[in-house]
């Protein structure tokens, strides 16, 4: 993973029509998660649907196009070879940017925060493009600039100067969850492409340092923070959002209210469709049903992992940091929203990755797993230990000779 080197490879050969495999465990987690999120976006939703539309299945129905788009978009991207996102990692990342400036000064205010661009009935949001974005461009960085990177502050600096603009950006919103989230991917991301660990450290401790007084100079997020520490000081106000989660999580005990059952949706607890899905998931399933959600993301995650490792024993350096940049982000999104709710760690503006309401969260989500189980099929092993396939082991001489047309 630090430095590893890159054997002598076959030269590229496609996979016949019709063989074409990926990870089952990837795709049936990733499926799972999107088919509960939509269950719960109806339940969670109904009342509130009711209420602002006169329509009780309207986000149901909403999500489920969004589903749908997602699954069309990562049908799309799971045909599509890895070279192509490699050679557009640039270009991706410019696009981004561009949008992130644009929604500053195009962009359509929610709840205070100017975080989406109008198109039409739909708002998109860049920064959960950004996310997907950064991974594309990091992953093509430390295969470029790898020596530079574990041997010099430059090269290290870089990608953090990078960071720095898009966390600039986003905090003009103000979207401080995006930034968190976006910097600790790409934080473990170096870490695992084989950066100084005295150089990491340092980085480390100035990011801390930085997250600190970016929450002492804004009183809301000074709010949060101590509505985090103790909610029921102020369960009225500024603590009211966690302690009606809290109580959905009492109500669940083991087994749930049962499906459709939840009161705190009804009006009790805000946002209960999209950043508080899960707490009433946890009212209705119970605490069975929340471990067993917890246990699908750590599936996802370890699977990306697994991937990624068959991917750098094939010498395929992008594909491997690819797949580790896509399952820290979706892990430490997932981790987040979960502490959330549950009310170990502050209040972020957040969705569940794959479950929560959210056209752009979950067409990105869908487009990620995508692009993890196209890894998994350009190196199979994961799939089959015994796999030896030419167009697997060949990946990343292919890719070198694609890059240099």
């Amino acid at each position: 993973m630090n430095g590893r080197s890159v054997p002598t490879l076959r030269p590229l050969a496609m996979p016949r029509h019709g063989d074409f495999e990926v990870d089952p465990w990837l795709l049936g987690v990733s499926l799972t998660l999107l088919a509960v999120g939509l269950v719960m976006v109806s339940s969670a939703s109904v009342s509130i649907a009711e209420r602002q539309m006169g329509q009780p299945f309207y986000y149901f129905w909403r999500q489920g196009l969004f589903v749908l788009v997602g699954l069309l978009a990562g049908l799309a991207v799971l045909r599509t070879r890895l070279v192509y996102w490699e050679r557009l990692g640039p270009v991706l990342l410019l696009f981004g940017l561009v949008l992130l400036v644009a929604v500053l000064v195009l962009g359509r205010e929610i709840n205070g925060s100017t975080r989406w661009l109008g198109l039409g009935p739909f708002n998109l949001q860049p920064s959960e493009m950004m996310k997907l974005f950064m991974v594309v461009y990091l992953a093509g960085y430390l295969v470029r600039r790898g020596e530079e990177v574990r041997n010099t502050v430059k090269g290290f600096l870089k990608p953090m100067l990078l960071v720095a603009l898009i966390g600039v950006l986003l905090l003009a919103e103000p979207d401080f969850g995006a930034t968190a989230v976006i910097t600790a991917t790409v934080l473990g991301m170096m870490f695992l492409g084989g950066v100084r660990l005295w150089q990491f450290g340092v980085l480390f401790a100035v990011l801390l340092a930085a997250a600190a007084a970016l929450v002492l100079t804004a009183p809301y997020r000074v709010a949060r923070l101590t509505s985090f520490i103790d909610p029921w000081a102020d369960p009225f106000d500024s603590g009211f959002q966690l302690t009606q989660a809290l109580i959905a999580f009492g109500r669940g005990e083991w087994l749930g209210v049962g499906l459709g059952g939840s009161i705190q949706k009804l009006f009790y607890l805000p946002e209960a469709h999209t950043d508080f899905l899960f707490a009433v998931l946890a009212e209705e399933l119970g605490l069975i049903g929340a471990l067993l959600v917890i246990l699908l993301f750590a599936l996802l995650v370890w699977r990306a992992f697994l991937v990624g490792q068959a991917a750098l024993r094939d010498g395929d350096r992008f594909a491997g940091y690819l797949s580790f940049g896509l399952g820290l982000w979706l892990g430490m999104q997932a981790f987040i929203n979960l502490g959330v709710n549950m009310g170990v760690l502050p209040t972020k503006g957040l969705t569940l990755p794959l479950m929560s309401y959210g056209g752009s969260s979950i067409v990105v989500s869908c487009l990620a797993c995508a692009l993890l189980l196209r890894v998994s099929h350009e190196h199979p092993q994961v799939v089959r230990p015994s796999a030896r396939r030419t167009s697997a082991s060949s990946g990343a001489a292919g890719r070198r000779r694609e890059m240099g047309r």
